[in-house]
């Protein structure tokens, strides 16, 4: 990882993103299920953390990327990292809004939709490959939003996916 101590790396092991995702997917299951709305700020601690300086100060991001990931059989799959972080910046955005709802006004209900919504998509990452906020990040660069200097390689997200044999 380049960069300084609050540096995002790019490019990125998708592999160890689909990892993280499905972590997400299990804390926010426990936390609803289990009706702990502590975990949403544990949750959205992971969010902020990674989004301001990748896998360094996330405990999750580090289990996968240090311990879980290199031990898998699987070659890593390296993508482009400012889409992942603009991704991990809306995850930011709605577990911090959980952990509001949750601990700061006691809105269990609103805070666990609101992870639901997280679930869905960390989901759709983990199982799927498929990123919804990578997805936004490339319909912004395409309408001008995001000025294609912020990723060149990833202007179309669509190009890096295989062809069918």
């Amino acid at each position: 990882m380049n960069g300084g101590l609050f540096s995002f790396p790019n490019p990125v092991n998708e592999v160890s993103a689909r990892l993280v995702a499905g972590g997400v997917v299990v804390l926010s299951v426990v936390a609803i299920a289990l009706d702990q709305p502590w975990l949403t700020a544990l949750i959205a601690y992971g969010f902020v953390a990674r989004v301001l300086a990748g896998p360094r100060f996330s405990p999750l991001a580090l289990l996968v990327t240090r311990v879980i990931t290199p031990r898998l059989p699987v070659r890593e799959k390296l993508v482009p990292g400012p889409p992942k972080r603009f991704a991990q910046g809306i995850g930011a955005v709605l577990t911090v809004t959980a952990a509001v709802l949750a601990l700061g006004f006691g809105q269990h209900l609103a805070a666990y939709l609101v992870l639901g919504a997280v679930i869905v998509a960390a989901t759709l990452e983990s199982v799927f490959a498929f990123c919804v906020g990578c997805t936004i990040f490339a319909g912004l660069m395409r309408v001008g939003l995001i000025p294609e200097a912020v990723c060149a390689e990833c202007n179309d997200i669509w190009s890096r996916v295989p062809a069918s044999p």
